[in-house]
């Protein structure tokens, strides 16, 4: 399944499109290249959600938290982890199986951890600019 957002004032309808398709689920990985829009994608679907605190990318505190009506939502930047072992320091586990919304950026920091029912968000970007979201 593929959204494709020619411009930002599309995100919220993307936002809105991936919450509805993955309505069960809480773990979103999102894969893509430096710069293509994972932290900008995020917030806007943090909003969607209920979440009036400040957002921003977690890049040197490896995750924020963020309060919703629906409770906790967690924000995940593991770019910067040597190794999974991090990972567990951080007491993953907690967030990842806490039934609250967890997204993940550079989960390939994490190969191993992941939980089988995450949603893998892909996002590239196309000579237009556009953002090709997808959905596995």
């Amino acid at each position: 399944m593929e959204f494709v957002a020619a411009s930002l004032a599309d995100l919220p309808a993307a936002a809105d499109w991936l919450l509805e398709q993955s309505a069960e689920k809480r773990v979103f990985i999102f894969k893509a290249p430096m710069g293509a829009g994972k932290t900008s994608f995020i917030k806007v679907i943090c909003s969607q959600l209920g979440v009036t605190d400040a957002t921003s990318s977690p890049t040197f505190s490896i995750v924020n938290e963020y309060e919703s009506a629906n409770g906790p939502v967690y924000h995940f930047d593991f770019y910067r982890l040597k190794d999974e072992q991090e990972a567990f320091d951080l007491g993953y586990e907690e967030y990842f199986y806490s039934g609250d919304y967890c997204f993940v950026e550079w989960p390939e920091k994490i190969p191993n951890l992941i939980p089988d029912d995450a949603v893998e968000v892909n996002i590239t970007v196309d000579e237009d600019l556009k953002r090709h979201i997808q959905i596995n």
